[in-house]
């Protein structure tokens, strides 16, 4: 479970020859504090490739605490989505790398993972058994701003469907975004003014309930008295004159 969701620092993504063909840099934290490095790069070059190293490994290193032990520092996943081909001898788009012996790819050291995607070679058939990521990479390759029917299937999860409204408001001429946000603006004003209602009507309907109740709860001691006064053996006048 992702516990928290950041920009990378600049510091932390060097300029190097390519990179102005980056979309974003993302890094997510889960609750156990494994740290996943999430890249999209538009097109595909040698540099990024380093680079996507370089970030991994300043990842892990940075985790270390003066002191503390190596055996505390969790473990860093890299994903790198790609909206290009660079492995030209291979149909698969997924392509995974870990540091392995190089007789025994059993024999691993864990902590840097790296995954990278190759968005064009990817058809929703190939991996079919795994819904939400054939539901994420179709949004990554089929939706874009200029997109006007989105498939039910896609807007039927909420975060892509979220995603998708996020998408459309990033097309926006200005115009048409003053217009989205004067929009949500009159709701939360309209929603703010029923709350304000209700908690008036609240207010309004506790005050006439403790109003209610301190007559009732009157009436009864009243009525209580009168009982203990007539079983003393007063008589009723006396009892209306106490």
């Amino acid at each position: 479970q992702i516990h928290e969701i950041k920009y990378l620092p600049t510091e932390l993504v060097p300029q190097l020859e390519g990179g102005k063909n980056t979309i974003v840099d993302v890094l997510c934290t889960d609750v156990r504090g494994r740290k996943f490095c999430v890249e999209m790069q538009m097109e595909w070059s040698d540099a990024f490739q380093q680079r996507v190293l370089f970030n991994a490994s300043k990842l892990y290193v940075s985790q270390a605490k003066k002191g503390g032990k190596y055996s505390e520092l969790q473990p860093v996943y890299s994903l790198n989505l790609i909206n290009d081909i660079f492995a030209h001898d291979t149909p698969d788009f997924i392509h995974n790398y870990r540091i392995v012996h190089d007789k025994d790819s059993n024999k691993v050291i864990e902590g840097l993972h790296f995954t990278f995607i190759e968005l064009p070679k990817f058809t929703p058939h190939s991996i079919a058994d795994k819904r939400m990521m054939v539901l994420w990479l179709r949004f990554l390759t089929e939706i874009n701003s200029n997109t006007k029917d989105i498939p039910a299937d896609l807007l039927n999860d909420p975060e892509i469907g979220k995603a998708v409204e996020d998408l459309e408001v990033s097309g926006f001429t200005d115009a048409e975004l003053r217009a989205y946000d004067k929009f949500w603006d009159s709701v939360s004003v309209e929603r703010t003014l029923l709350d304000d209602r209700y908690q008036k009507g609240m207010e309004k309907g506790m005050e006439k309930g403790m109003e209610k109740g301190r007559a009732e709860g009157k009436h009864e001691a009243n009525t209580e008295t009168a009982q203990r006064l007539l079983a003393m053996g007063l008589s009723a006048e006396q009892v209306s004159k106490a």
